[in-house]
């Protein structure tokens, strides 16, 4: 059975991978591989190109996100904070704040109370590192999504936001 969600809406990577899918199981509701499938798809493309500002600027993507999470907060953040803002290992984010602080983008320091926890604030070169980038990030997302209408552009925004609240309810991903 094959509800099909998305038919007749384009002729996209996705609608020839869930035809070859119904040819091989034509009883399996392939419907929900039309959406999945197609924000997987979409956001691997978005992520190699908003990555090229990031390249041009000596940034990986999740270095850039630490960064971003520490500009958006506006205060410090200890490194489990930045691993839930990012959805990152807490290894991966010590690693990368590592590198960061080589790079003098961010400081560490150590809590008075409890020597085990650091606390992560950008450096005046980290703020106007992220202010430069962001414009460009922007300006790419815009032009990504200037081929949709007005409507459909707030329709998708709605239909994604209610997807996201629904997994991260379902997740137990805090967001505040």
């Amino acid at each position: 059975m094959t509800s099909g969600y998305g038919r007749g809406a384009t002729d996209d990577t996705m609608a020839a991978v869930v035809r070859q899918w119904q040819q091989v199981h034509p009883g399996v509701d392939t419907a929900p591989m039309e959406i999945i499938g197609r924000i997987n798809r979409c956001a691997a493309l978005l992520q190699q190109a908003e990555d090229a500002p990031l390249r041009r600027a000596g940034l990986t993507r999740p270095e850039f996100d630490l960064l971003g999470a520490l500009r958006r907060t506006g205060h410090e953040l200890t490194p489990g904070e930045l691993a839930r803002e990012t959805f990152s290992s807490g290894a991966a984010v010590t690693k990368r704040l590592k590198q960061l602080q080589e790079r003098a983008l961010i400081d560490r320091r150590p809590d008075t109370r409890d020597r085990r926890v650091t606390h992560v604030r950008l450096t005046d070169a980290g703020r106007d590192l992220v202010d430069a980038i962001l414009p460009a990030q922007l300006a790419y997302e815009t032009t990504v999504l200037a081929g949709l209408a007005d409507d459909g552009r707030q329709h998708l925004s709605t239909l994604l936001g209610e997807l996201l609240g629904q997994l991260e309810g379902r997740l137990g991903a805090p967001r505040g």
